[in-house]
């Protein structure tokens, strides 16, 4: 990928790239993340963007910024122009192409997913429109042993035959190994590294893969930074956000990058669906992730099995909240369909050495599709949810309320919240008026509940 830097990429990479080059020294003026954010506010409520400050007027606009970040400050930053120039031309020899949250091509499941919150810089090497396929997140601890390497790698394979590109952090163990068995089957892998792009591109076994366009390694730091577990921690958002579903394969219990990760999805983020594998040798960190919510890898074995469940998975990828109906969490209520029977026997892990979480025993994996809500036969779990929605819906129209206003007051996507009036309307249980187009409860209607204690539910 050839580029010129847009002025606002120059702007924001003056302002917070340490920009370094042999062993020139970090400034100590960077604007953090925190920084960069109050900055930007203040010039979109000044109508103006990063490039202004390079304008021939840039004075003026660095007055009108003194108030959030010191004048100096910036004024030493965006003096690095020199600098910025040797680092852009050493990035070009080694194929790393820098992209800001102001180009057209930055990744838009980044700004969707994080909003402010993605990394204002990224810089990367390799095919970039694999940032715009979605695909499976897998992650994990480093130090696994022989057993899951394996398993990581089999589930690249996998993800390659069913063309589902593999996303994850590059590191070694579960993450460097699920990419290795996605690309050596011919499939796409993205890495969303830590540190240390430039030796990652170089890397013998990645040349030709990024060659073909099979990979892009990406970072949110600058290409020669060092590993620090501040790092590590950070781009875990990055890799969820990239993704239709995540896998974790293994993890500590309550410690280290993966855990963090994984609970930051489960209890803030909820990006993405999370499951945790469900064979070979028992966890404790999947236990305890499987407690907060995660749902059992349901183990897909054929390519429309396994594209079926990342695809299918992507329906509920916007559902933002965790519903809780008599003790049962989303990750109960929210299970994949791959192709198995209406009737199937439910799965018991502990069999052929397999294992289950305490909290969670004997699941069946049939799909709960919540967009497809008109359709018949529904499951129990899926009644019992939309009986208890649409107890949620009823006490909310009180007054007429448009679409978007319930969709608001319930915290879930506006097509989930169609999905959900659409029904009511053809079961005349709401009414929608063709002037206004909003919705009300009917005068025959009564609490749609099936004695569902509210004391005992809560939609978060």
């Amino acid at each position: 990928m050839t580029q010129k830097l847009s002025l606002n990429t120059q702007a924001i990479l003056l302002l917070t790239a340490p920009l370094l080059l042999s062993k020139n020294s970090v400034s100590s003026d960077l604007l953090t993340n925190a920084d960069y954010k109050m900055v930007v506010r203040h010039l979109l409520d000044l109508g103006k963007k990063p490039a202004d400050l390079l304008s021939t007027n840039a004075n003026q606009l660095l007055d009108d910024c003194k108030s959030i970040i010191d004048k100096s400050r910036m004024e030493r930053l965006l003096a690095r122009g020199f600098l910025l120039g040797q680092v852009v031309e050493y990035w070009k020899e080694r194929s790393i192409w820098v992209l800001s949250r102001a180009d057209e091509n930055y990744p838009s499941r980044l700004k969707s997913q994080l909003k402010e919150n993605a990394p204002p810089v990224i810089y990367g090497c390799g095919n970039l429109k694999l940032l715009e396929t979605g695909g499976l997140a897998v992650v994990g601890s480093r130090n696994v042993n022989d057993d899951l390497i394996e398993y990581s790698k089999e589930i690249g394979r996998l993800a390659a035959r069913s063309k589902i590109t593999i996303i994850s952090g590059g590191a070694k163990g579960v993450d460097i190994s699920s990419m290795q068995g996605s690309l050596e089957e011919g499939g796409n892998a993205c890495g969303f590294l830590s540190d240390s792009l430039e030796k990652a591109a170089l890397t013998r076994t990645n040349r030709e893969p990024l060659m073909n366009n099979q990979l892009v390694l990406i970072t949110a730091n600058d290409p020669r930074d060092n590993f620090t577990v501040g790092f590590a921690m950070q781009r875990n958002k990055y890799i969820y956000a990239l993704a239709d579903a995540s896998l974790i394969v293994n993890s500590d219990l309550e410690k280290g990058g993966t855990w963090a990760g994984a609970q930051e999805q489960l209890e803030k983020f909820h990006m993405v669906p999370v499951y945790v594998r469900s064979t070979g040798e028992r966890s404790p960190g999947i236990d305890g992730l499987i407690k907060k919510g995660a749902m059992l890898w349901p183990n897909p074995n054929t390519p429309s099995d396994f594209t079926a469940l990342v695809n299918k998975t992507g329906v509920n990828k916007d559902f933002r909240m965790t519903v809780k109906v008599e003790g049962k969490t989303q990750a109960d209520i929210t299970q994949p369909s791959i192709s198995i029977e209406e009737n199937a026997t439910p799965i018991s892990l502990f069999q052929a050495g397999q294992f289950q979480s305490d909290s969670i025993k004997q699941l069946n994996f049939k799909s709960i599709a919540l967009t497809n809500t008109t359709e018949e036969p529904h499951s129990a779990l899926a009644e019992e949810l939309f009986l208890y929605v649409s107890n949620l819906i009823s006490k909310l129209l009180i007054s007429p309320m448009k679409d978007t206003q319930i969709a608001s007051e319930l915290e879930v996507s506006l097509p989930q919240t169609k999905a959900w009036l659409n029904r009511l309307v053809a079961e005349d249980k709401i009414i929608k008026t063709n002037k206004e187009g909003s919705y009300t409860n009917s005068t025959q209607s009564i609490p749609f509940g099936n004695g569902l204690d509210d004391s005992k539910s809560s939609v978060r």
